[in-house]
């Protein structure tokens, strides 16, 4: 079939990742029902899909442990039925998307707020006579603006008849611009970020929460985070991380030496290790990658929970586009310096966040050097503080936002350091 054609079948391959991807979320279901009861899973729910979402609103604590991880669970196999229906390719940029949706599933996306983003970025392919295959990783990254729905929808400042309407037509505006702007903002850090939707989902964000603060509808803070829970999600972490590597060993006994293969590379956006090396070496760079971001939070002292759980799987997923052992450590070790120089305790939620999620700062160390990756970090750990006041805490990619302003100013300056030409420079 032709690349035009929107019947386009899912191939062989891309069924396997998505099975993959399927049985990954079906343990975040399973695992859900043995924290609580069936009863209290629905109560749960029920309570997460009426929640504001703002940051941070941890869904462990407003529908407990098994709500939120059959809340993520099911939202991630109904977003796996868009991608096969979709007959979408499903590439390393597909099952960071996925991830993502699982991950923040547990703090911020539910099965309720994400789907009018998603129909914008299909009017908008539908508008460009495209395929929404091609737009439909901008769909689900874009997700990351779903708490706007959730704030509007749920506002005690208007009536359910208002509200409703108004949150949706308000999503389906945003996902319909989502995938053109998000081309042009990409070129302000040339892929060093590789949350290119946090940058244009803050950018955004920010517009969208200015235009309704001038009408005085202002966002109210949120804070819930859930502590006391670290050694049962520990385990439920590490058997997930582990499943990962045997399902990487399974379809490639060589996966080690595809793994030390993508440790080469910078992971410059865009990068596809499922591509370039296999599904077996990028699954088990994920679960390696996993598994170092699991133990960071642990060793800080930080607490296991949904906003740190969510954290934990971007990190994993992005290990199949662009994430890696070598590039990640120097961005975790620059945010952990950060807090040593400033009054914010290594521990602290803020901080843990902005060591996993600044990762997405990795390409810089790869490209330009680990000490480059530490000064990254360590730049990160100040921004990812700042920029939250912009979008009232309703875009949820807050710390790529922050990146894409540390990339985007940091890049040209590291080139000029070295006396590199330009990027596209011929002579590069």
């Amino acid at each position: 079939m032709t690349a035009a054609d929107p019947t386009r079948a899912v191939d062989a391959a891309d069924r396997r990742v998505l099975r993959i991807v399927a049985l990954y979320a079906a343990y975040f279901v399973a695992a859900g029902f043995l924290f609580d009861s069936p009863a209290r899973i629905l109560d749960g729910l029920a309570d997460i899909l009426l929640s504001r979402d703002t940051l941070i609103t941890d869904y462990m604590g407003v529908g407990g442990i098994g709500a939120a991880l059959v809340n993520a669970g099911l939202l991630t196999l109904m977003s796996c039925g868009v991608y096969w229906r979709a007959g979408a390719a499903m590439n390393g940029s597909a099952m960071a998307a996925l991830f993502l949706v699982l991950g923040f599933g547990l703090f911020g996306k539910n099965v309720a707020n994400v789907w009018f983003i998603v129909a914008g970025v299909w009017l908008y392919a539908r508008f460009r006579r495209e395929r929404f295959a091609t737009h439909i990783n901008t769909a689900f990254f874009g997700t990351a603006l779903a708490p706007i729905f959730s704030e509007i929808a749920f506002s005690t400042y208007l009536p359910r008849t208002l509200s409703l309407p108004l949150a949706a037509l308000t999503c389906l505006v945003m996902g319909f611009v989502l995938a053109p702007v998000a081309a042009r903002l990409f070129r302000a850090h040339e892929g060093y970020s590789l949350y290119n939707m946090g940058f244009t989902a803050g950018i955004l964000g920010t517009l969208v929460v200015a235009l309704y603060r001038a009408y005085g509808f202002v966002p109210e803070p949120v804070f819930i985070w859930t502590t006391g829970h670290n050694l049962p999600l520990a385990i439920f972490l590490f058997a997930g991380f582990a499943g990962l590597a045997g399902w990487a060993f399974r379809l490639d006994r060589h996966a080690l030496a595809g793994v030390g293969r993508i440790m080469k590379q910078a992971g410059q956006a865009p990068s596809d290790f499922i591509g370039t090396e296999g599904l077996g070496p990028a699954l088990l760079n994920m679960g390696v990658a996993g598994v170092i971001a699991t133990a960071y939070v642990l060793l800080v002292g930080g607490d296991l929970n949904g906003p740190t759980l969510g954290a934990i799987l971007s990190v994993a997923g992005f290990a199949a586009a662009g994430k890696h052992a070598r590039n990640i450590l120097p961005v975790m070790l620059g945010v952990f310096a950060g807090s040593l120089f400033k009054p914010w305790a290594v521990d602290a939620p803020s901080m843990v966040l902005a060591a996993l999620f600044g990762t997405t700062l990795a390409p810089i160390a790869g490209r330009f050097g680990w000490h480059w990756g530490i000064v990254a970090g360590f730049i990160h750990s100040s921004a990812a503080h700042s920029v939250g006041d912009l979008h009232g805490g309703l875009v949820l990619y807050n710390n790529g936002f922050a990146a894409g302003l540390v990339a985007a100013v940091l890049t040209p300056v590291i080139v000029a350091l070295r006396r590199e030409p330009p990027s596209g420079d011929p002579k590069r």
